[in-house]
């Protein structure tokens, strides 16, 4: 998968392991083509998974 998504194996491994929690934008992007998952349906459920923000 990290040569399909053109990324680092060891990065893929940070990532896979939570040791690289917020990877770049580009390494999103790289692996989101790489598995064929629109970026807009990672978003999608990354909004999901987050905690309902309170107003302050």
């Amino acid at each position: 998968m990290a040569l399909a998504a053109g990324i680092s194996p060891e990065t893929l491994r940070k990532i896979e392991a939570g040791r690289l929690p917020a990877p770049a934008f580009g390494t999103v992007v790289r692996l989101s083509h790489a598995l064929d998952v629109s970026l807009s349906d990672l978003a999608e459920v990354w909004r999901a998974d987050m905690p309902v923000r309170q107003a302050s």
